[in-house]
């Protein structure tokens, strides 16, 4: 029977267990993207508490897809070092990382941007803060060129897998989806011409890493928007994918235009509210032969666990309940498997803004309380 602390192998990676911290923007970088010794901590941490294989928080590929500050950039030579130290921090303790490659596309704005954002159309969309700028040939060429650089750069930093980030609103998802991409060239229409960029930016990142190394995709399984991308669609570009050799797919949904539907939900405290996205990814694993990935709202040992024994999903993908509880799979697996202590309050995001770096303010609150 498959079992959650099972060891598997994603294209020549092995993994001690199928827990994956998704990726999670954790404010922790310089100003220009450098990755500072906090970043490397809490990596550290992550990987010394069990994680099997860690995704990066979403690293950008060029100045102008940078949406936050505190966001990790992977678009120059001059961060190797800080980037191989990080590298081999997770490997000292046993884990394996993967960075996540994103341009924020019409999601940024031109204060983090520096100029008008990019996009595939001029439209002004809910999830769009300013109306961008429409992406010419030339622009859409040295963007694909910037992720299979990252791409490359990864490789030779000592990252076990890289993610390319095509869910949430981003400039992949932003081409896949009819809402943002109006184009009448070769880059917009049908679902084909849809998938495109998508494929194009997959196959020279394919290029830039080669065949033995591995390339997954975070996916929406639905944009949850009216003319978004929907279900079936997202079927079609993961089964393209598949077919040219993508080697996981984690599955999300929703974009910060979904309203309820968002991919970070708050007030997650029974287990039918946790999964959320596993009816998508069960959807997804109809499509595809690769392994898939499920984030969103897990909580509950024993929901995972059974997802993992009778969905036919191969890895369970989490992101705040490590912010709380860096060691939470070690905990479950020497058999403490009560709930995981995240109250999805989104509160651990606020101190990234405001003070370097995210963390869980409940635990803060009590720690200090223990004091007085």
């Amino acid at each position: 029977m498959t079992d959650l602390f099972d060891q598997t192998l994603i294209n020549g990676m092995t993994l001690r267990n199928r827990f994956v911290r998704s990726a999670t923007w954790e404010g922790m970088c310089d100003a220009d993207g450098r990755p500072t010794e906090k970043l490397t901590d809490c990596y550290r941490a992550l990987a010394a508490g069990g994680v099997g294989l860690i995704i990066s928080g979403y690293t950008f590929v060029r100045p102008e897809g940078r949406q936050l500050r505190g966001k990790m950039g992977l678009h120059t030579d001059d961060f190797g070092p800080a980037m191989k130290t990080l590298t081999t921090a997770v490997h000292e303790e046993g884990g394996k990382i993967c960075v996540q490659l994103v341009h924020a596309g019409g999601q940024t704005n031109s204060a983090h941007a520096g100029q008008q954002p990019l996009a595939p159309s001029a439209v002004q969309v809910d999830q769009f803060p300013e109306v961008p700028l429409e992406m010419s040939g030339d622009d859409i060429a040295a963007v694909i060129a910037a992720f299979a650089q990252a791409a490359g750069r990864a490789k030779a930093y000592g990252f076990d897998a890289v993610q390319l980030h095509g869910a949430h609103g981003y400039l992949i998802n932003q081409f896949l989806s009819p809402l943002t991409n109006r184009r009448t060239d070769e880059y917009g229409g049908g679902i084909e011409n849809r998938c495109r960029f998508l494929m194009e930016v997959y196959r020279a990142a394919r290029e830039a890493v080669g065949s033995d190394y591995p390339l997954i995709i975070k996916l929406n399984g639905n944009d949850f928007l009216e003319g978004g991308l929907s279900t079936e669609d997202a079927q079609y570009a993961a089964a393209f994918l598949d077919r040219e050799g993508i080697d996981a797919i984690e599955v999300s949904g929703g974009t910060p235009a979904s309203g309820v539907n968002a991919p970070v939900r708050t007030k997650i405290k029974e287990p039918h509210q946790e999964a959320y996205n596993l009816d998508l990814a069960k959807k997804i694993r109809g499509a595809v032969q690769c392994p898939v990935m499920v984030v969103g709202g897990f909580r509950s040992y024993e929901i995972t666990e059974k997802i993992i024994q009778s969905e036919g999903i191969e890895y369970i993908s989490m992101s705040r309940p490590f912010i709380r509880e860096p060691d939470l799979v070690n905990r479950w697996q020497e058999g403490n498997t009560s709930r995981a202590r995240c109250i999805s309050c989104n509160g651990c995001f606020k101190p990234g803004l405001r003070e370097g770096g995210i963390y869980c303010v409940v635990e803060a609150k009590e720690k200090m309380k223990e004091k007085e």
